[in-house]
């Protein structure tokens, strides 16, 4: 499969599991202070301080980081962009762009919609890359942080091509869904060469010891999954997620961000006062633009919602 991939209407579905167990969250200030991570990873890069930089002035604000997600090219190109910048003037302090795959495995019913329209609409590899870079050029100092697949972004070779075209279009970070840490050197290498950081995954059912690992790895924050399955939006989160917080900020040199099943500002406020660095929110945010795609005052409304739920 190339990078430039047909549309697809797969489903993936995902089981419960046990709930993980954690010790008490560090304070904010604790944070700031934590070890640097012990391997190379990708934590030093200029993109990687950018992130880091944002998730800064929100803790000085006394709020968790807010990162909206948009997917590139949905409903179409000049659709994405402004749903782009109408996120980040409500709010973003982040903004995750998903880039449009034809198989994507971690993604619920609505982000599974939304990029198979992207792709019917004309949606490509370098459409996505030239929307980041109008992204970039249109509100420079939001940290861009593209969510992609291996096949895309890696495919047969190191990744190099398609990580410096990112890089140079004004994206910090990536965020491969489906990349771990046992198989993401070569790319981590890369990555440091063009100044992209690499946000690694922890799920409920990533073992303690496990998690120490992958966050040291990480770079810019660890992305942490609230729950196990698919992305969507939940009326409810699990009660497990605050003891999963507790334990990823424990085990992480970097803030920890949150998402999957983030829908609403008590979802929100919940993480938040459990203390999550950062908060990301994707499917909800999809479906506010409504039917069309296009409805970006109803996404500006829920984001600044979602925004004053941030506050400690």
């Amino acid at each position: 499969m190339t990078t430039e991939s047909r549309p697809s209407t797969a489903v993936t579905r995902g089981a419960a599991v046990p709930a993980p167990t954690g010790t008490a969250a560090p304070t904010p200030a604790a944070v700031q202070t934590r070890a640097a991570p012990s391997e190379p990873g990708t934590n030093a890069t200029a993109g990687a301080h950018r992130i880091a930089a944002a998730f800064m002035r929100a803790r000085a604000d006394g709020r968790a980081a807010l990162i909206p997600y948009v997917v590139a090219g949905y409903p179409d190109a000049d659709g994405a962009l402004a749903a782009a910048v109408a996120a980040i003037d409500a709010g973003a302090d982040l903004l995750e762009v998903g880039l449009p795959y034809s198989d994507p495995m971690a993604d619920g019913a609505t982000l599974q919609r939304a990029s198979h329209a992207a792709l019917l609409a004309g949606a490509t590899l370098s459409s996505s890359v030239a929307l980041i870079g109008a992204i970039a050029r249109a509100r420079p100092d939001v940290p861009l942080v593209p969510m992609c697949y291996a096949n895309q972004i890696i495919g047969g070779g190191d990744g190099r091509n398609v990580a410096t075209r990112l890089a140079q279009a004004g994206a910090s970070g990536v965020i491969v869904a489906d990349l771990t840490p046992d198989e993401g050197r070569r790319f981590e290498a890369v990555a440091r060469d063009v100044g992209l950081a690499v946000v690694y995954l922890v799920a409920p059912t990533t073992l303690p010891r496990r998690r120490a690992e992958v966050a040291r790895r990480s770079g810019g924050f660890l992305y942490c999954v609230s729950l196990v399955g698919v992305t969507g939006a939940r009326t409810t989160l699990p009660a497990s997620v605050v003891d999963l917080v507790a334990a990823a900020r424990a085990d992480s040199p970097l803030p920890v961000a949150v998402g999957f099943g983030v829908s609403k500002p008590a979802h929100v406020r919940m993480l938040a006062d459990a203390g999550a660095d950062g908060v990301i929110v994707a499917s909800a945010l999809i479906d506010s633009l409504g039917p069309d795609g296009r409805d970006t005052a109803a996404l500006a409304g829920l984001i600044a919602e979602l925004r004053a739920a941030t506050r400690r």
